[in-house]
């Protein structure tokens, strides 16, 4: 059986864009409360706030699911938070697009990989929509060794 899997980043969900920075001032991308300034593109995961959390609870069998912000951001440090079920393989889209000319308006761009199994990626650049992989962690053993399950 296939059940629902969640995931979420804390309080501070840094979409594709991370917190920004702006004349020394950080702009929260989101508000702890609701999904204001946010929309999903593509998939139909389900998104939620719960406790001050972005939770996202994801669809067997249907296309991938992003959350995004409705601004674009240009500069930026990305900084985050996440749990993810130990089945469930995410990522954090960044410097990311939608066009509705590029495969109907499939997500692309560039994607922070969180990957809980036994390949421990989590930290590879993946090009979502485009290329494929960047930068896998097959070259960097000890970043394989970063990522710890359920902390």
């Amino acid at each position: 059986m296939n059940l629902p899997k969640r995931f979420s980043v804390p309080l501070l969900i840094f979409f594709i864009a991370g917190a920004v920075f702006a004349q020394g001032n950080w702009t929260p991308l989101f508000n702890g409360k609701n999904l204001k300034g946010w929309k999903q593109l593509n998939g139909t995961a389900k998104y939620e706030v719960k406790d001050g959390t972005i939770v996202g609870i994801s669809k067997f069998g249907t296309p991938n699911s992003f959350l995004v912000t409705e601004k674009n951001y240009d500069d930026f440090i990305l900084e985050l938070e996440f749990k993810v079920d130990e089945t469930l393989n995410s990522g954090i889209q960044f410097r990311s697009e939608s066009k509705p000319d590029y495969k109907e308006g499939k997500v692309q761009g560039y994607q922070y990989e969180i990957d809980p199994g036994d390949r421990a990626w989590t930290g590879g650049i993946f090009d979502e929509g485009r290329r494929g992989w960047l930068y896998p962690l097959t070259i960097n053993q000890a970043g394989r060794l970063a990522f710890k399950k359920n902390d």
